[in-house]
Order: C-alpha cells, then structure tokens, then sequence
C-alpha cells in the first residue's frame, strides 16, 4: 500500500491509496472504511493503477468542520483526477462510495469511462428507505449485510477496543456525509438521466441494507445500465463473493 497526501483549499487533505499500473480505477469505499475494499484493491491493482482514496474522518483521518456532504466529496475527487491527470477513469463505488460515484458522473463525465455501483446508496425510492444502520449493534448490522453472518459478520469479542474505536468512529462520519438517517438524495434520481456513461449495478441478493427492488430501482434510473443480481451474497459482495465482482468489473473493460 502507498498512502500519499493531497492537499487542497480548505483545509481538506486526502489520504490516498495509489497503486499499480494499467487503465484507471478509482475505488470509492462504504461506510465500513478502506479495510472493507481492501481485498478488492488489492486484486484491481494486478492490472490496473488503482487510486482509493479514505474519505475525510474515516480511519482517523482529518476532516475539516465545512466538510460535510457527498457532493463535496464528488467535487473533491473531481479535483483529485484532475491534480493526478487521469482520464478514461473507471469509478467503483460501495454503498456511499456509489453514491459519491453518481455525484461525481454529474460532475467529471469527460474524465470517466464508466460506473460500477455496488449496492449503491444516494437515491430516494418509495418503499424502499436504507435501513437505519446508525441505531444497530454491530451484530444486527452484520444480520442486515450478510448472506452468511456466521461467516462473514463481525464479532466484537474478537475486535480490540482501538478497532471498536475506530467502527465507531467510522459510523459518525458517515453519518455527516449520509445525512443521519436519509442516506439519500432526493433530487439525484432524476438527474441520473443525463449520465451517458455506461453503469453496471451490481446487488447482493440478501442484501437488507439497500434491498435488490432499491438495486432495480438504481439501474432503471441511467439511460445506460444493466443490473446483475448476485445470488448467496449481501451488502458487501467484494467480501462475500470476491471473484464474482472481479469478473463483473472486468465485463466494464
């Protein structure tokens, strides 16, 4: 891993994972933080030069006072491919990160080749809310996430006190930037008309977090997308179904 800072007016320093060689992917993590795309970086970066940026707050990181929105994250990581001189980008965003990713599409299309949204937050669905993750144990977040939380959830008795430190700070920064509870927002489905780029949205089946009939409701949202439904996976397919997404994002070329 290479972590390099960028600076930018404000007071904003993002903290960045640059990495590898080949066509540009920029990877937007969820809520859980860098480590929940870790492995996913990881094997992008084989082929490609990877840039994941942490979001500002997450895993200790500073984030400035006026630094509060996911829009101002877009404009940030607009500001970020400029600065790196990347274009033909390819953006891969979990949960928030999918819907920093629509914000970005809005703002940089000429920069982009094109979106994978992974169980993708952002927009507003009747029926279909984000479930309250802010009020849940982490026990009952694992429950809402996984296929299989006896595999792959989280047991606090095996997480240090600085790790539980850590997942909670995490959840209070993505409750700035998420709105609390909305997690949306509700001009952005409209607007998802006007991006042309090509959208892959892929969807846990089990995922209880952003439900597939939310997923449905993302993909129907661009004039150009597919929806690929994965089966035996939740919330967090890039750690359920790891070899799957690869495939999937390679698809996008």
């Amino acid at each position: 891993m290479t972590i390099h800072k960028e600076t930018f007016a404000n007071d904003l320093t993002l903290h960045v994972d640059d990495r590898g060689n080949g066509p540009a992917v920029l990877v937007l993590h969820g809520g859980g933080g860098p480590l929940s795309v870790a492995g996913f970086v990881e094997a992008m970066s084989a082929h490609s030069r990877v840039v994941a940026p942490i979001h500002p707050g997450f895993n200790g990181t500073p984030r400035p006072a006026s630094f509060e929105s996911v829009e101002q994250l877009a404009d940030a990581y607009a500001a970020l491919l400029q600065r790196l001189a990347l274009t033909d980008v390819l953006v891969v965003g979990f949960s928030i990160g999918g819907w920093i990713a629509n914000a970005l599409a809005l703002r940089a299309p000429a920069r982009l080749r094109g979106l994978v949204l992974v169980d993708g937050a952002g927009i507003m669905v009747d029926g279909e809310t984000c479930a309250d993750v802010f009020s849940m144990t982490p026990q009952q977040l694992s429950a809402l996430s996984c296929h299989d939380p006896a595999r792959h959830g989280i047991d606090p008795a095996k997480l240090s006190d600085a790790q539980k430190a850590s997942m909670a700070a995490n959840m209070r920064t993505l409750a700035v930037y998420g709105r609390a509870r909305d997690m949306g927002d509700p001009a952005l489905r409209a607007r998802l008309a006007d991006v042309s780029l090509p959208v892959l949205v892929v969807w846990g089946q089990s995922d209880r977090v952003v439900t597939p009939a939310y997923g449905r409701a993302v993909a129907a949202a661009f004039p150009n997308a597919r929806l690929e439904i994965l089966a035996e996976c939740g919330h967090m397919p890039q750690i359920e179904q790891p070899q799957r997404l690869l495939q999937l994002v390679a698809s996008m070329g």
